[in-house]
């Protein structure tokens, strides 16, 4: 069979050649149809465009709720692998695992996983361990470091309490002997005020008023 000749046999597919009259079955038009957008030169659609009516991924019922686009993607590294990398004694944490070429970059955390053996203490810092990891790195002799996440927290600011008045803020401070004080003083300055009124209207010499008869 050509497929057990070579692993090249069929690789290499002659391209479709349109436009070379109606046997070829695609000829004149070249498979594009007859008028219309798409069988214009330089002719490009939006994805999912289905020539301006409503779109099928709209059309379908959306029902529930999934978080799958909030899960958190872990960098995957097994025991196996770290022991064949490092050495005894050695610090494993994110740029060790990305300079020995286990894990690609540093955008997602990384979590290790118990399977194979370990035989070499290693101290290892990661985001997160299986619980059958942790047992084999501490039973080799080595120290398992969790990286602890903060959590994100919303601050809202504080509450400024509205400032009183001067006049209010001053009888709340002063003390209650000051405020009597004031008050008496404001008190006799009236009556003074009241009697010397009286003694002006008593001194002032009143017009006799004539009568006629």
């Amino acid at each position: 069979m050509i497929h057990e000749i070579t692993e090249k046999a069929g690789k290499y597919k002659t391209r479709k050649r349109v436009g070379r009259g109606r046997g070829s079955g695609s000829g004149k038009t070249s498979g594009r149809g007859h008028k219309g957008a798409g069988s214009r030169s330089g002719y490009s659609r939006r994805p999912a465009f289905e020539g301006g009516q409503m779109q099928y991924f709209r059309r379908i019922p959306k029902r529930g709720f999934t978080n799958s686009q909030f899960k958190t993607v872990y960098h995957i590294v097994n025991l196996v692998s770290i022991g064949e990398h490092f050495k005894k004694g050695a610090t494993v944490d994110a740029t060790a695992l990305v300079e020995a070429g286990l894990i690609r970059n540093f955008k997602n955390p990384v979590k290790v996983l118990g399977n194979g053996d370990l035989s070499v203490a290693l101290h290892i810092t990661a985001d997160k361990f299986s619980a059958s990891a942790t047992k084999k790195i501490e039973d080799a002799g080595g120290s398992v470091t969790l990286i602890e996440k903060k959590k994100w927290k919303r601050t809202w600011p504080e509450k400024t309490k509205t400032k009183p008045k001067a006049a209010e803020a001053e009888t709340k401070e002063a003390p209650i002997e000051e405020v009597a004080e004031k008050i008496a003083e404001k008190v006799v300055e009236e009556v003074a005020k009241e009697e010397i009124v009286e003694k002006v209207v008593d001194e002032t010499p009143q017009e006799e008023s004539t009568e006629e008869e």
